[in-house]
């Protein structure tokens, strides 16, 4: 069974990353952009890190520009705006393509494991799916979802094995 720890990724740093560096981790893994008008979520992303990092969880943001041109910078512009304006702490990747022929193997996997309206593709930016520490997708959340919103369900995965609903919006 393919579980997150079978891809890599490229950091924005330009590092290829496998992402069995977070097994046994919980994972939030977010498509991210800096001229959305969800772009404010990163203030919630990185308070979750920091809440939870130390019992074992973490948030990896994945830039994507193909919703309105809303990340249109460099990698070095994209990673300064997340620090002075956010102060993200967490795990940031090279920018990628979350849907259609190009997507990333990461995402086109996460799409099938849980299906958000409509169907597989993401709808937008900040776009969220909850990975256990089994490497499996517990729930994939809409972009509208607010960090703060996740919290019972991130403490249930560190918590527990007990499994949870699907999908959120």
């Amino acid at each position: 069974m393919t579980t997150v720890e079978d891809f890599s990724a490229t950091s924005i740093d330009g590092d290829e990353v496998s992402l069995a560096t977070y097994q046994g981790k919980v994972l939030l893994i977010v498509n991210v952009a800096s001229k959305c008008g969800f772009t404010p979520q990163y203030d919630g992303l990185e308070q979750l890190n920091r809440t939870y990092g130390d019992q074992g969880f973490a948030v990896l943001g994945f830039p994507s520009d193909q919703f309105g041109h809303q990340e249109p910078g460099s990698a070095e512009e994209i990673k300064q705006f997340c620090t002075l304006t956010y102060g993200v702490s967490f795990p940031m990747f090279a920018r990628i393509d979350v849907n259609g022929r190009d997507a990333h193997p990461l995402y086109r996997w996460l799409r099938t494991q849980k299906s958000g309206a409509p169907g597989e593709v993401i709808k937008w930016n900040f776009t969220k799916f909850l990975v256990g520490r089994d490497g499996r997708v517990i729930r994939r959340y809409g972009p509208a979802t607010k960090p703060a919103k996740l919290v019972p369900d991130i403490e249930t995965a560190l918590n527990s094995k007990r499994p949870l609903p699907a999908s959120i919006g």
